[in-house]
């Protein structure tokens, strides 16, 4: 059984700590644990629970009346406000799901919200906001790397499957190469790339994760694109810098990078690259390629 700080159910919930105290002297509903020295520390299942009232109060329900709610009332009421509840409430859902492992409400939730709001809306508003929140999860070892790739696993299949239901480009579309570095393996942003190229009309190779700098070239030269693009998540600088260079030493095509700004600072204004800061930025780049 997992534990947690009151500042770690706050970073996670949303709730503010003194709404915590209120409510612990209160109500029912919340009874944290104590450690010896009357440190207070909330479990798995308070954790859960937590989620799920905020998503409640969020809706409009009253702290008293949550009170006198079971377990089973409360999950019932979040299944019927499942569908038009706020963004908040999205992430949360996922959470528990994660913390669960439950695939069948996990898909169900990112399936309504595909089909309400669209793989682009859906992978920056919620996808994105909830890897943020499994990170702090994981980085107090709350949630196991396995846990993690399992979730992972779950949204990259369904962006796959978002990829093949488009149509296929046609035959003199243009073409760009997407594909991520050695030590590289955060994917789920390149297959949003991936997702709205194809959208636009384009021809995607994809080739994946860890693909050495040293086949680009091979692959440039075989299917002559107008762009490649790569994305660098992990903290690396040094790292990034030779893969970068060396990319750019074997290319005289765009090359169109995306990531995480802090560890592409060096990056962002070099006129050798085209950096994407949002997906409407690669869209609009696209664009005017194809001119």
């Amino acid at each position: 059984m997992s534990t947690y700080s009151m500042a770690q159910i706050v970073a996670l919930t949303g709730i503010k700590a003194h709404t915590l105290r209120k409510w612990e002297t209160r109500y029912t509903f919340l009874t944290p644990e104590r450690t010896d020295t009357n440190i207070r520390y909330y479990t798995d299942e308070q954790l859960k629970r937590l989620l799920n009232i905020g998503i409640l109060t969020r809706n409009g329900f009253r702290i008293s009346k949550i009170d006198k709610m079971s377990d089973a009332e409360i999950n019932d009421v979040i299944a019927e406000k499942l569908l038009n509840g706020s963004q908040e409430d999205d992430v949360s859902i996922l959470i528990i799901c994660t913390l669960k492992m439950d695939e069948v409400a996990f898909e169900k939730n990112l399936n309504t919200q595909i089909a309400k709001k669209g793989l682009l809306n859906v992978t920056t508003q919620i996808i994105y906001p909830f890897l943020a929140q499994i990170g702090i999860l994981w980085g107090i070892s709350k949630v196991i790397p396995a846990q993690e790739h399992f979730i992972s696993n779950l949204i990259k299949k369904k962006m796959f499957s978002s990829i093949s239901a488009l149509p296929y480009p046609k035959e003199d579309a243009p073409v760009i190469v997407m594909f991520l570095t050695e030590n590289e393996q955060h994917e789920i942003g390149l297959l949003l790339a991936y997702f709205l190229a194809m959208q636009i009309g384009w021809k995607v190779y994809y080739l994946g994760q860890n693909v050495p700098t040293e086949n680009i070239k091979q692959v440039v030269d075989f299917v002559s694109p107008k762009a490649l693009l790569t994305m660098f998540i992990t903290p690396n600088q040094d790292s990034i810098k030779s893969r970068i260079e060396a990319i750019l030493s074997q290319i005289s095509v765009p090359l169109l990078v995306s990531g995480n700004p802090e560890i592409l600072d060096d990056y962002i204004n070099d006129n050798r690259i085209n950096f994407l800061s949002h997906p409407d930025v690669l869209i609009n780049t696209l664009a005017d390629y194809n001119k």
